[in-house]
């Protein structure tokens, strides 16, 4: 996976889906502080990255999940991709939304999904990964069977590596933080002395930069 970490990295450092400012940080949703910000909307921009990161994700579920028949995308991030994966593996395709849809039928999963359906789950992004579980969840107890999900990055928390393994679904991602940090160390983005507070950041992001 090496190889494929490191192309990615650098086509989202390319087209800016991910930028690194760690002496002027971000402000994230959650409020905490943050050295770091990833928008992979912006790939579906570019179509030479759009397609290599589809034909990636395709390439690991033919290698590792053969047996799915269903592609789920979560909302809203990951609803495009996931359809290009879908529609290049000739598969049925299904997105969660973040909750449930508050008039007609109020779904939270959209699309057809039967109990017993083998679902593969593709997200842009991971952080603590809880919103990603929730969708696997919902998925779970629709009666689907999560085989695994792929998502293009993540910023390696150990909270999140600890919220999968508590739930058992592996987790295979195109681009990770570690891979980040080298690709914008050898471009000159970033310094060696940045590198401890990158790292501080990654270990405990709700408290960094207090």
């Amino acid at each position: 996976m090496q190889e494929i970490y490191l192309e990615v990295t650098k086509q989202l450092v390319q087209i800016n889906t991910i930028k690194i400012q760690p002496s002027n940080p971000f402000t994230w949703a959650s409020g905490w502080k943050a050295p770091i910000y990833c928008d992979n909307r912006k790939v579906l921009s570019y179509p030479e990255a759009r397609t290599f990161i589809r034909d990636q994700f395709v390439k690991i579920i033919q290698e590792k999940y053969p047996q799915a028949e269903v592609i789920a995308g979560v909302a809203t991030g990951a609803i495009a991709h996931g359809m290009l994966v879908a529609q290049e593996l000739g598969l049925p395709f299904i997105y969660v939304r973040s909750k449930p849809k508050g008039h007609g039928l109020e779904n939270l999963i959209e699309g057809d999904l039967k109990a017993g359906d083998k679902v593969v789950v593709i997200e842009d992004l991971v952080s603590t990964g809880v919103s990603s579980l929730k969708a696997a969840e919902a998925i779970s107890n629709f009666g689907g069977e999560v085989l695994g999900m792929l998502a293009i990055f993540t910023y390696n928390f150990p909270v999140a590596k600890e919220n999968f393994e508590n739930l058992g679904i592996e987790l295979t991602t195109l681009s990770r933080y570690k891979t980040l940090l080298e690709v914008a160390l050898e471009s000159g983005d970033i310094k060696e002395s940045d590198l401890e507070s990158l790292n501080q950041w990654r270990q405990d992001p709700a408290n960094w930069g207090k």
